[in-house]
C-alpha cells in the first residue's frame, strides 16, 4: 500500500542532486561587467546618479559597472540602444523623465517606455532651477527684475534637451511672463552650462547636481525654482515659481530611476531590483543625495512603473498644449 509513495519520494531525492547540479553549471549572474547607458553627456544630473547608483552597485553584485554615455535626441538614442541590447541583465538604462518625454516630443516611438522596459526602481527627484548668467546684468537678482529687465528684449533661453521639462518650463515662463524668447536645445546639462556661463543665452532650467557648484560659487543666479517645494540649499533666498503666482504648471515632478530592458529573465531582474533598493534606501545615499539636493524617493518595480506610465500620459498632454514638438 506504501510502495507509490516511498517510489515518488525516491524520485525526488535523486531528483535534487541533478537540480542542484545544473543550478552549479549555470553561470552565475553576474559574471562580467555590467553596463549603464546614460542618455546624456558626462557631468549633468543624470550621469551624477548614475554614478552614485553604480558605485553602491558594484558592491552589491561584486562586478564592475561602466558607464556609457550615449547622447542624442533627447536621450532618445541611449534609451533606444538599451531597448534593443541583448536582454541578458549585462545593459541596463540609467534615465530621467526624458525616457517617456523624448518619444512623444519627437513623435518617434523606436521604443516603447512603458512596455520595452522593466522599472527596477526610482531613486528620487529634484527641482529645476532657473538660472541666469554675465549676459544678464548682476543687478538682476529676482525673476520680477529680470523679467522687467527681459520684456521689449529678444531673449534666448537653453535646454538641455528638446520637449525635456526644461524645455517646457522655459516655454511656459516666457509665455506667462510676457517674454519674446529664442529656445536653444542642447545634448545635455553640461554643455548647456559651459554655453550660459560664456554668455551665449540669457537663461534657463538646470537640476541642481549639475549646476549647484556653480551657483554655490555665484557664476550663475538662481531666481527660482520649479515643483511644489523649495530647492533645500537655496530655500532661504530662492522662491518657486508657484510661490511667485505663476501657474500650477510649474508643479510638474519628474523621476530618475533605473531600467532593464523588459525581456531579462526574472531571477536576473529580482536580483537587480534587490540591488538598487539596498542602495537606493541606505542611509549614505540619502545622506548623499540630499547633499546635492535631491529629494530621495525610492520606488518599487510596480509602483515605478505606475508613475511612468502615469508621467507619460501627462506628457502628452502637455507636449499638445505647449507644441513641444521638434521640428528638426
Amino acid at each position: 500500500m506504501r510502495r507509490r509513495p516511498l517510489l515518488g519520494l525516491a524520485a525526488q531525492a535523486l531528483a535534487i542532486p541533478k537540480l542542484a547540479a545544473a543550478q552549479e553549471a549555470a553561470p552565475r549572474y553576474p559574471d562580467r561587467p555590467i553596463r549603464f547607458i546614460v542618455p546624456f553627456p558626462p557631468g549633468g544630473g543624470t550621469d551624477v546618479w548614475a554614478r552614485m547608483v553604480a558605485e553602491g552597485m558594484q558592491a552589491e553584485l561584486g562586478q564592475a559597472i561602466l558607464i556609457e554615455n550615449r547622447a542624442g535626441a533627447g536621450g532618445l538614442v541611449g534609451a533606444e540602444a538599451a531597448a534593443k541590447a541583448t536582454p541578458d541583465g549585462y545593459t541596463l538604462l540609467y534615465n530621467i523623465t526624458t525616457h517617456v518625454q523624448a518619444p512623444v516630443t519627437f513623435r518617434r516611438f523606436p521604443y516603447d517606455p512603458v512596455k520595452d522596459f522593466f522599472p527596477l526602481g526610482r531613486l528620487g527627484t529634484t527641482a529645476i532651477t532657473f538660472c541666469v548668467g554675465p549676459s544678464v546684468p548682476a543687478s538682476v537678482t529676482t525673476l520680477a527684475r529680470f523679467v522687467e529687465w527681459g520684456r521689449g528684449r529678444e531673449l534666448a533661453f537653453g535646454n538641455y534637451g528638446q520637449g525635456s521639462t526644461g524645455h517646457a518650463y522655459a516655454l511656459l515662463l516666457a509665455q506667462e511672463a510676457g517674454l519674446t524668447v529664442t529656445q536653444v536645445a542642447y545634448r545635455g546639462e553640461a554643455p548647456m552650462l559651459q554655453d550660459l556661463l560664456a554668455g551665449s543665452f540669457h537663461g534657463g532650467f538646470h537640476g541642481m547636481p549639475a549646476s549647484g557648484e556653480m551657483i554655490r560659487a555665484r557664476r550663475i543666479r538662481p531666481l527660482a525654482t520649479g515643483g511644489p517645494e523649495r530647492v533645500p540649499s537655496l530655500a532661504a533666498e530662492v522662491p518657486t515659481l508657484l510661490e511667485l503666482g505663476y501657474s500650477r504648471r510649474f508643479d510638474f515632478t519628474g523621476f530618475t530611476g533605473l531600467f532593464a530592458p523588459a525581456r531579462v529573465p526574472q531571477p536576473i531582474l529580482d536580483r537587480l531590483t534587490q540591488a538598487f533598493r539596498a542602495v537606493a534606501t541606505h542611509p549614505e545615499t540619502l545622506r548623499r543625495l540630499r547633499a546635492i539636493d535631491t529629494v530621495p524617493g525610492y520606488e518599487d518595480p510596480a509602483t515605478f512603473r505606475r508613475s511612468v506610465e502615469r508621467t507619460l500620459r501627462q506628457w502628452e498632454e502637455l507636449a499638445q498644449s505647449l507644441d513641444l514638438y521638434a521640428t528638426g
